[in-house]
């Protein structure tokens, strides 16, 4: 990356925070490839908390340029408006992902708002903090189509899509996740909403040993599928998709729809519209999902996908 960007960075910054976001939200995504010598830089707001991301290890000079801009920004008078109590750096390239706290009291604990709707967040706990922001589209989508739905949450981690169902009016969310802290975190995320957790299931078990338990549960006018790109010894998305597609004409009711999501720059539309092709063609391909705009990329394929399937 190059010293010179960051004045533009940090430009940047003070240009969004004149008119703060009352919501969580990404302030400049470097990972879309869009500013040159920012390439390995995302930050995010926290409402009031600025978190720096760093993805690929920079030399002492680089840090220290980008301490440097990043303190001067608290001088500003942008900084007080924006009611700015602390700035993070997260050195993402290192085990662990560890924050450093540059200035001021971090909370550990946040709770964040997007769409109206709250979320319990940690930091410095690995690399994520509970939810992925550049699927604010997505979790808004669903909250709008689930009034009177039956929904399937395949791979819920923290269940921000079935908050997003359950405050859409959905029926029913049968969330399903092989970890269990993940979906206690969600369980958590419907107390936040005070939802009634009796619509809500989550269950901790492994996907390709459940179909038989799921399939009671069913059908299912919605069924969400956002899984990791891979996931040691459960989940090669190259080879494990395509088993979980199979199987949806069985879990869906007569008009159901499914939304099937992919984060892998190395991984195109044309890899599910294909999967689904072959191993559901009942199901017809409808549309992808726009990302938020602050998400831009280079490369729209390398950004994440969301694409809408229905009978």
């Amino acid at each position: 990356m190059k010293i010179e960007a960051l004045k533009e960075l940090v430009d940047r910054i003070e240009n969004l925070l004149s008119e703060p976001p009352k919501e969580l939200r990404r302030l400049f995504h470097g990972r879309g490839q869009t500013v040159d010598g920012l390439e390995q830089i995302t930050v995010d707001w926290l409402q009031g908390q600025l978190v720096v991301a760093v993805f690929k290890q920079q030399d002492d000079d680089f840090i220290q340029a980008l301490e440097s801009e990043l303190l001067a920004l608290t001088t500003r008078d942008v900084w007080s408006k924006a009611e700015g109590y602390a700035i993070l750096i997260q050195h993402r390239y290192q085990e662990l992902a560890p924050t450093q706290v540059l200035w001021g009291e971090e909370n550990v604990y946040p709770v964040g708002v997007e769409n109206g709707l709250k979320y319990q967040l940690e930091l410095k706990k690995n690399q994520n903090m509970g939810l992925f922001l550049d699927m604010r589209y997505g979790r808004k989508w669903v909250q709008e189509n689930s009034q009177g739905k039956s929904v399937l949450n395949l791979f819920a981690y923290t269940c921000g899509f079935s908050v997003a169902a359950i405050e859409g009016g959905a029926t029913q969310v049968v969330n399903l996740d092989m970890a269990k802290a993940s979906l206690s975190r969600g369980r958590d995320n419907h107390r936040l909403n005070q939802h009634d957790l009796s619509k809500v299931k989550f269950l901790g078990h492994d996907l390709f040993k459940s179909w038989g338990k799921l399939k009671k549960l069913g059908p299912y006018d919605l069924i969400i599928i956002d899984p990791p790109s891979f996931q040691k010894n459960s989940f090669v998305m190259t080879q494990d998709y395509q088993k979980i597609l199979r199987r949806l004409p069985s879990l869906l009711s007569a008009s159901g729809e499914e939304l099937a999501c992919v984060n892998s720059p190395a991984i195109s539309t044309q890899f599910l519209i294909d999967g689904m092709a072959a191993e559901a063609p009942e199901l017809q391909f409808i549309e992808r999902l726009e990302n938020p705009p602050e998400f831009e990329d280079i490369d729209p394929e390398k950004g994440l996908k969301v694409m809408r399937f229905t009978y």
